[in-house]
């Protein structure tokens, strides 16, 4: 089989959004939908909505609204890669452009923390896009938090939630 050419979708913030979720490249269920975190067994929303006092059987507008009116962005770091089918292991190494992240910062001044959704997102991230940015963006504070993937099933959905919970300091102060 041959691997697919993919491609991510647009960032999803406003100009006063203060972290910056970012993921490695949308799986198979959310390139279909055009949805981030659209397959019904990734955490992303069931976190995100326990951690900002919502109910998770919301729509997908609503979570945006939410994620928005929270001043939460989310993004992923890969703009385009090939792989075949939802795993970033299948990720073709030699495939990967990045996203133009010192363009989005430029426009999102606010944002001060990131917040790596699962290690191949912190991996390229750090490989890849810290290079390409001006020293002061260099040193962002940023931590690496268990991937929302069904993949990672080594912790519960609530286990995660627990780790995730750090998102909401900067959002306090």
């Amino acid at each position: 089989m041959t691997n697919v050419v993919l491609s991510s979708f647009p960032p999803l913030s406003n100009k006063h959004a203060k972290i910056l979720i970012i993921g490695s490249m949308p799986g198979g269920e959310s390139l279909r939908l055009q949805q981030y975190y659209a397959h019904p067994r990734n955490a992303f929303w069931y976190i995100i909505t326990q951690l900002l006092g919502s109910d998770d059987d919301i729509h997908y507008e609503q979570k945006i609204a939410l994620l928005k009116k929270k001043n939460i962005a989310i993004w992923d770091v890969l703009m385009s890669c090939e792989r075949e089918g939802s795993l970033d292991t299948a990720i073709r190494n030699d495939s990967i452009v990045i996203n133009d992240f010192a363009e989005f910062y430029a426009t999102h001044p606010q944002i001060k923390t990131l917040y790596f959704n699962g290690a191949k997102a912190e991996q390229e991230y750090k490989k890849r896009v810290i290079p390409t940015l001006a020293p002061h963006l260099q040193s962002m504070p940023s931590y690496r938090l268990p991937s929302s993937s069904p993949a990672m099933a080594r912790l519960t959905k609530e286990e995660k939630l627990k780790h995730w919970s750090i998102i909401l300091e900067p959002l306090t102060s």
